[in-house]
């Protein structure tokens, strides 16, 4: 009963709110004037009959524009993002054909104009409705007014105008391109000339049986053991360090906290390439090994799997715990020392301290550099791909027992041609990152207590 009547109570606010919107569109026409009406029949005219000739202008021969657009390829290319091309071609023959890639490319873009157009639509209805019910008591901006209010009061317009264009070009346009890449077969043989389509067989080779949903499944596992651990693991060494080197008992802080800034200094590639040669067969660790009467340690071999992700661990912490150490070197000089004091008093020990004091406040402050740190550690690309970057091993499908995802989905793509397999990674990788990023800021005193440390 209960659950029936909650049922009911949410229909009945649901058709609350649709009946208010629509009540709300017919006062609205019913208000409307000529200049109103005119600028939903063509943009520009409302304005023009509001007096607003050079506003008027400008929305007409945008209106045109899109209309030029819409008539010499904007239709062709709306409907090509559906088709994604219907014309093969055949370099025998001379038939050049459809590219379904570059056709899926100027789909997106087509759908683009039509939002951009959808939502200019509604601003000059919008803006004709309101300059005609100021006609009539009083003044009406003219252009020269607009851009003046442009320069001073709505400045904030103009400034962000070019950066968000060269977010959606340079940002959205790439991820959008890649998550559409994922529903379709594009890929290994399946590449222009030949006709790319719509196709879910990239998410059902990753869960159904055979060699890639195995190798999905191994690589998934490591990859999160790997993320939780490595981050967790660098973020309390850099504590430990911080909470070390800010011990009065120490002497020459100075010279111990150079070390790892120098470390965290030089270029990570470099960094990477060193290590990768210091553990190799000839390099200088195996060569002290034979020298004292040892074997060579294939460290980094084929059969080295743990080996190779134990050494990842390590030069990953080498990389990594500087940041952590400098930014908790930063956050524990703002601790106040009376808590400390009243901490002895009461009988806390040192680790007493550290769980009830030290670690919350820290924990708050640097929440979201934790978030940041997973997801790097994540889409960790560098410390495998140049330590292994030449070893597959046996049971996987072009890969190592090293990889994370984000190798994988490089093989893929860039040496097999897996591109819709590719995309289909990447889009699981955003889903895991944002979701587990999101769950635990939203469990975190920094999102829970945020008043609290202040």
């Amino acid at each position: 009963m209960n659950k029936e009547k909650t049922r009911k109570n949410v229909f009945a606010k649901l058709g609350e709110k649709v009946k208010a919107c629509f009540g709300g569109i017919k006062a609205f026409f019913k208000k409307c004037g000529r200049e109103t009406y005119s600028s939903m029949a063509f943009m520009g005219v409302g304005q023009i009959l509001n007096g607003q000739y050079v506003k008027g202008i400008l929305y007409a021969l945008a209106e045109v524009l899109i209309i030029a657009y819409f008539s010499l390829t904007g239709i062709k290319d709306f409907v090509g993002f559906f088709t994604l091309g219907t014309n093969k071609g055949d370099a025998w023959l001379g038939i050049a054909g459809d590219n379904s890639v570059i056709m899926l490319l100027r789909g997106i873009l087509s759908w683009i104009i039509i939002v951009v157009t959808v939502a200019m639509y509604f601003s000059c209805v919008k803006d004709a409705n309101k300059y005609a019910e100021i006609k009539g008591v009083g003044y009406v901006p003219n252009f020269k007014d607009d851009l003046s209010s442009l320069l001073n009061r709505n400045f904030f317009k103009i400034a962000l105008a070019l950066p968000l264009i060269g977010v959606a070009v340079f940002n959205i346009l790439p991820i959008v391109f890649m998550i559409l890449i994922a529903f379709t077969n594009y890929g290994g043989d399946i590449v222009p000339p030949e006709l790319v389509d719509w196709s879910l067989d990239s998410f059902a080779k990753l869960v159904a049986l055979g060699d890639l949903s195995q190798t999905f499944g191994k690589i998934l596992g490591w990859n999160i053991l790997w993320a939780v651990t490595s981050t967790a693991f660098n973020y309390f060494v850099g504590l430990g360090l911080a909470l070390l080197y800010n011990k009065k008992c120490v002497k020459g802080k100075a010279i111990w906290r150079a070390f790892p800034i120098l470390a965290y200094a030089v270029p990570g590639f470099i960094t990477l390439l060193a290590f990768k040669f210091m553990f190799s067969n000839g390099g200088p660790i195996n060569n002290m090994i034979v020298a004292n009467g040892g074997k060579i340690v294939d460290f980094l071999g084929i059969n080295s799997k743990w080996m190779a992700r134990g050494i990842g661990f390590f030069v990953n912490a080498w990389l990594s715990v500087p940041s952590i150490m400098l930014l908790a070197t930063g956050i524990l000089t703002n601790i106040n020392g009376d808590l400390y004091e009243a901490a002895r008093i009461d009988g806390a020990n040192s680790f007493v301290q550290f769980r009830k004091i030290t670690l919350p406040f820290v924990l708050f402050s640097t929440t979201p550099v934790l978030i940041s740190q997973f997801v790097g550690n994540f889409n960790n690309f560098g410390v495998f791909y140049f330590l292994r970057s030449d070893i597959i091993t046996d049971g996987y499908f072009a890969a190592s027992d090293t990889d994370l995802l984000i190798n994988w989905l490089y093989r893929l793509s860039i040496d097999n041609n897996y591109y819709a397999v590719g995309a289909a990674i990447s889009l699981i990788i955003f889903v895991i990152t944002s979701v587990l990023s999101l769950i635990v800021y939203v469990r975190s005193s920094a999102y829970k207590k945020e008043d609290t440390f202040k």
